[in-house]
């Protein structure tokens, strides 16, 4: 008989390190009907107790690949979402902290899209002329409508491959949530900028007239990580000043002007190993999420390399910092004790038309 789940309320007062000896027990427990993910942005005092850390994606997958019955996502909720979606059907997908969510992910819904996609259907048939692209970093119901549409989802990594895929198809893209990733790869692959436009989905049409959206090719939804938003060009400017031999490094969710002055852009694995892989006694200002950042630097700095925050102001990702200690706890022992607390479970509807643009994009890379 499975006993009533233990309250959250129990646990939040705990220290760290009852935290952290319990967790250990709780895993050692469960064994390996378990895996625990841990997102890079995940502060360290949870990140330690991942058996897998990684993006999203690649997390998803390994869960996946897994013998594991239940999959811990200490990540954020799409990300959860996509483990669930990629993972068989017997395995379970949870997340610590239903309010972590993703801020940029919220900024694109399904009623938003569609009222956008309804719209640029009284000035050309979009499902004939327009790919919707997908950041992997959104909801299940808008990858399930890129998997009716044609369309298809992206990762920071890929984004190019998946660019020249769609553009293959149909002349033109819609782009969401994240507008700097889908600017910053489309200017890469020569683009320019006066053949994207911004939908901000706030206004009548996005705010656009017709003949600016027959003349786009990249019609680039109005959202942004908070995270990324707060690098600027002069934030380079005084650090390189400071340090001239300074390498600079930076996410593409980062903003156009930003990737421009940095020397070199890519996603959070990328930035790992170009850190990782450069010579001792280099100097990096880096931007992306500062808990990565902070990890880099301690992870480095024996090899006389210096690994810098790109913003005078700490900003990390404050959604996925709510997933602690004390709720991957909870969590835990309630799996002991025979209890699944916060499950997350995409309807098989949209878990059916989402697979098909993460196949679609899988087979891509």
């Amino acid at each position: 008989m499975v006993a009533t789940a233990t309250a959250i309320q129990q646990f939040t007062g705990l220290s760290d390190a009852e935290c952290t000896a319990r967790i250990k027990a709780a895993k050692a427990a469960l064994g390996d009907r378990l895996i625990i993910l841990g997102h890079h942005y995940q502060r360290e005092e949870v990140f330690v107790h991942a058996d897998v850390s990684g993006d999203s994606l690649k997390l998803s997958r390994a869960a996946a690949d897994s013998k594991a019955d239940y999959i811990i996502f200490c990540g954020v909720h799409f990300m959860a979402e996509v483990a669930d979606i990629l993972s068989r059907p017997e395995q379970v997908a949870m997340l610590p902290d239903l309010s972590a969510g993703c801020s940029m992910a919220d900024m694109a819904n399904l009623t938003k899209v569609e009222r956008a996609w309804q719209e640029i259907a009284r000035v050309l048939d979009p499902d004939e002329h327009v790919t919707p692209v997908t950041y992997i970093n959104s909801a299940a119901d808008l990858k399930a409508f890129c998997g009716r549409h044609g369309g298809i989802v992206c990762t920071s990594t890929n984004a190019q491959q998946i660019l020249e895929w769609s553009f293959a198809r149909r002349e033109k893209i819609l782009f969401f949530p994240d507008q700097h990733l889908g600017r910053n790869t489309a200017a890469k692959m020569g683009i320019s900028l006066d053949e994207m436009v911004v939908w901000d989905f706030d206004q009548p049409f996005g705010g656009l007239t017709k003949e600016q959206i027959r003349n786009a090719k990249m019609i680039l939804w109005k959202g942004f990580c908070s995270v990324h938003q707060m690098f600027k060009p002069e934030h380079i400017d005084r650090f390189r000043a400071m340090y001239p031999e300074v390498k600079v490094i930076s996410h593409p969710e980062a903003s156009y002007e930003v990737c421009q002055m940095s020397d070199y852009v890519g996603s959070t694995e990328y930035i790992i190993n170009t850190v990782a892989d450069s010579a001792p006694g280099t100097r990096w200002l880096v931007g992306t999420e500062l808990n990565l950042v902070t990890r880099l630097h301690e992870q480095h700095k024996h090899e006389d390399k210096s690994v810098h925050f790109m913003s005078p102001t700490v900003c990390m990702c404050s959604t996925m910092f709510r997933v602690d200690p004390q709720h991957l706890l909870w969590q835990l022992e309630n799996l002991v004790d025979g209890n699944v607390v916060n499950q997350i479970s995409v309807p098989a509807s949209d878990a059916d038309e989402a697979r098909d643009a993460l196949q679609r994009m899988l087979a891509i890379r």
